[in-house]
């Protein structure tokens, strides 16, 4: 079945790959992106030569994300899946994160995801049936030190991703979350430092470690064959083309060692989250309505 999909974030490396796989595998689809122009022309230009129709959208903007939807429905005529991704990192001392540097971090990541799914809904809830993909990430599962600010982000992601997956399944709207590790693209250099310079020279030599401990990371991940963002890509579109109804909630892609434990953490949440939707006679919204 092919399907009609929209894909935030379509600039960065999982968005635009996972773009280019899914209009190869026959899929029409609508990428986003702040602007088609200046640092994204280039890419925005690759894009539309695979057969990728672009609109342009900031997350951080209801109107825009309202007004992009609208179009991205026109260009496809429809819209069946969702692939929230759009996001932004950030790398620092955690006290040393303003209120304003925390504020950009979630208004793109949690917020941005919200305006989203308010756009979209309406639609998928109309037609009865519908697939939202969430982009979080292992550390979304772990927080890792001076990248607290983003993984708390990413909490809020999943736990947003949790309750539509719940609120959802009687429209017929099924809820995955893909889960990578950390991978060598821009979006690792891109990432919002901590702007509070005066706080953070309390810290001493411990001022330096954030970007120490993230280029030693990306040094790391480069030197593993597999971990390249194209595996995120691939493993979106197998999701896509996964039947509806039988695709796994999360999914964890890394080549890294996090794949196995994180796993084994979802597993055992799974488990707690049933019981506890039974013991308040709920469970019937983990099962996905397929009329």
């Amino acid at each position: 079945m092919k399907h009609k999909i929209l894909v935030t974030g379509a600039s960065g490396a999982f968005g635009s790959l996972t773009c280019m796989q899914l209009a190869e595998n026959g899929h029409q689809v609508v990428g986003t992106m702040r602007s088609i122009n200046g640092k994204n022309e280039a890419i925005a230009n690759e894009l539309k030569s695979r057969g990728v129709a672009l609109v342009e959208m900031d997350v951080t903007n209801e109107e825009s994300v309202n007004k992009g939807v609208a179009s991205a429905i026109e260009l496809l005529g429809g819209l069946d899946t969702v692939f929230n991704n759009a996001g932004i990192g950030a790398n620092g001392i955690l006290e040393c994160f303003t209120i304003n540097d925390l504020q950009k971090v979630f208004d793109v990541n949690v917020f941005g995801v919200q305006r989203l799914m308010r756009a979209v809904l309406p639609h998928l809830r109309q037609q009865g049936k519908g697939t939202i993909i969430h982009t979080s990430s292992c550390i979304g599962r772990v927080t890792t030190p001076f990248l607290a600010a983003y993984s708390a982000s990413k909490y809020a992601l999943e736990s947003l991703a949790e309750g539509y997956r719940a609120e959802l399944s009687g429209f017929g709207i099924e809820s995955c979350i893909i889960e990578p590790g950390g991978f060598p693209t821009g979006f690792m250099s891109g990432m919002i430092p901590s702007g509070d310079i005066e706080r953070t020279n309390h810290y001493g030599e411990m001022a330096s470690l954030p970007e120490t401990s993230i280029n030693g990371y990306v040094a790391y991940v480069e030197s593993i064959p597999e971990q390249r963002p194209k595996r995120v890509a691939e493993a979106v579109v197998d999701l896509v083309n996964t039947p509806f109804g039988e695709k796994p909630f999360r999914n964890v892609v890394d080549f890294s060692g996090l794949k196995q434990p994180i796993e084994t953490y979802n597993k055992a949440l799974w488990e707690t989250t049933k019981a506890i939707y039974t013991a308040n006679g709920v469970a019937n919204l983990l099962t996905l309505n397929k009329d």
